[in-house]
């Protein structure tokens, strides 16, 4: 009886083993597959900028005569000469206050914007809400030669503010497209609550509202603030004297003819990519908290 007993364990246990080995297979698979495609994605997206950093330490001598990742000799030399004989920190400057006014006036039309068209009834809502989403699809280059003309005709043009006014017709239907998204999701509840208490529209919107949705106003600063710092075509069509000129532009000025200024290009482009990564990093939080719809929960 012992006997008959202890056979179908002895069965079992070879084919236990076979599964847990067929698992262990498919588990290594899965995570090499993972590991492997992590580490293309890694060195794909690293190496452009470890060629950046790489060449603006490089000597001049070493960038024409040597082709590596790593260089043999660093110096400072062309960080020195961006900063100090280049009216650079002055393209630096422009950028900033571009970035941070449009961002600015963006996030307030649009949070303004978005709460009337999902709190507030009035005739023609709808078709500005859509008017708003197609105003967003349409392409630039569409836009490009009427608002040049709308350019020419600003008491500020050739200077640094009328970009923010370019920017905004971008910015705009994009900011205010987002925050309705995102407002649809605040329950109603809360407002009437605090309505209940006396609280008028206005006060409602800033002490609930615009705290539920930092997640979504960290996403729209860094849109438009991203993209007012990096715009090209519009800043070099407008933008003639040197003392108005964003970073985009004096980054274009290292360029003359077919000769490349490799080593002032390439510090100059590290130097210009930190205020977007360093908004990026700081606002990750908002942007990770918002998703799911969890800073509304509780």
């Amino acid at each position: 009886m012992a006997t008959t007993m202890a056979r179908p364990a002895a069965v079992r246990q070879p084919a236990a083993r076979r599964t847990l080995g067929a698992r262990l297979r498919r588990t290594g698979v899965r995570n090499a597959v993972l590991f492997v495609g992590l580490g293309i994605f890694t060195v794909w997206t690293l190496f452009p900028i470890l060629w950046i950093v790489s060449t603006s330490l490089k000597p001049d001598r070493d960038l024409y005569r040597k082709v590596s990742l790593l260089p043999s000799r660093i110096t400072n030399a062309h960080y020195v000469e961006v900063l100090r004989e280049t009216p650079f920190p002055t393209y630096f400057r422009n950028s900033f206050l571009v970035a941070s006014a449009t961002t600015v006036i963006a996030m307030v039309v649009a949070v303004l914007a978005a709460y009337a068209m999902t709190r507030l009834s009035f005739r023609g809502r709808g078709f500005v809400a859509r008017a708003t989403i197609v105003t967003y699809l349409i392409p630039p280059a569409l836009l490009f030669i009427p608002l040049f003309q709308v350019a020419q005709q600003m008491p500020f043009t050739g200077q640094a503010a009328g970009l923010v006014v370019i920017y905004l017709i971008f910015a705009v239907p994009f900011s205010t497209w987002l925050a309705i998204s995102y407002f649809n999701t605040i329950p109603s509840d809360l407002e009437d609550a605090a309505m209940v208490d006396g609280a008028s529209r206005l006060r409602s919107l800033f002490t609930i509202f615009v705290p539920l949705a930092l997640p979504a106003l960290a996403v729209i600063a860094l849109f438009t603030f991203t993209h007012a710092w990096n715009e090209f075509l519009f800043a070099l069509l407008l933008i003639g004297r040197d003392s108005q000129k964003t970073v985009p532009i004096g980054l274009h000025e290292f360029v003359n003819g077919d000769v490349f200024a490799w080593g002032p290009l390439m510090a100059g482009s590290l130097i210009a990519s930190l205020p977007p990564v360093l908004i990026y990093v700081l606002a990750q939080k908002w942007v990770v908290s918002g998703l799911g719809g969890g800073a509304i929960k509780g």
